[in-house]
């Protein structure tokens, strides 16, 4: 069996990555949007971003979740965060019965600056998967965790391998 990302692609991959790779285009253009608005380093609004979301959706995140998310090693995540805090824009509280583990809780300035925001930016995007049936969600979620999974798969073989050139 040869290498599958050597075989031809079919059309309706080739425009599944292409839609993918607009989808990721425009949802960093909204990140720096994002950012202009908060007046914020793009890397910092992308993690109050995540940490608004995380806490609004029922699952706030751990410092160590918050890296894998915006792909940022674990200590610069910490002065991010320490910035974050010093700008009352996040906190970290110790909620857990292990009270080693913290969770990041975004403030309610930090809420309402991203909720003003994206009632200005996300009306589009909440409107199309409004008009999006349970089936379509549950394939495309299905294909892209596949993806996801992926493109774990490869990063942990080039962080074993290490980055070389061939």
């Amino acid at each position: 069996m040869g290498n599958p990302a050597q075989e031809p692609w079919e059309t309706s991959q080739v425009e599944m990555m292409e839609a993918l790779r607009e989808w990721a285009t425009g949802f960093a253009e909204i990140n720096l949007h994002m950012a202009q608005w908060m007046r914020l380093p793009g890397s910092d609004a992308n993690a109050v971003g995540q940490i608004v979301w995380a806490a609004q959706s029922g699952t706030p995140l751990s410092p160590a979740a918050l890296s894998r998310r915006i792909g940022m090693s674990t200590g610069s995540t910490a002065v991010l965060l320490n910035r974050l805090e010093r700008a009352g824009l996040v906190v970290r509280s110790r909620e857990h019965q292990d009270r080693r583990r913290v969770t990041l809780r975004p403030t309610s300035a930090a809420s309402e600056q991203a909720h003003t925001f994206m009632a200005v930016a996300g009306t589009e995007i909440a409107a199309a998967l409004r008009q999006t049936t349970d089936t379509e969600l549950s394939t495309v979620t299905s294909v892209l965790s596949r993806m996801n999974d992926a493109a774990r798969q490869a990063l942990e073989r080039l962080h074993t391998a290490g980055t070389h050139t061939p």
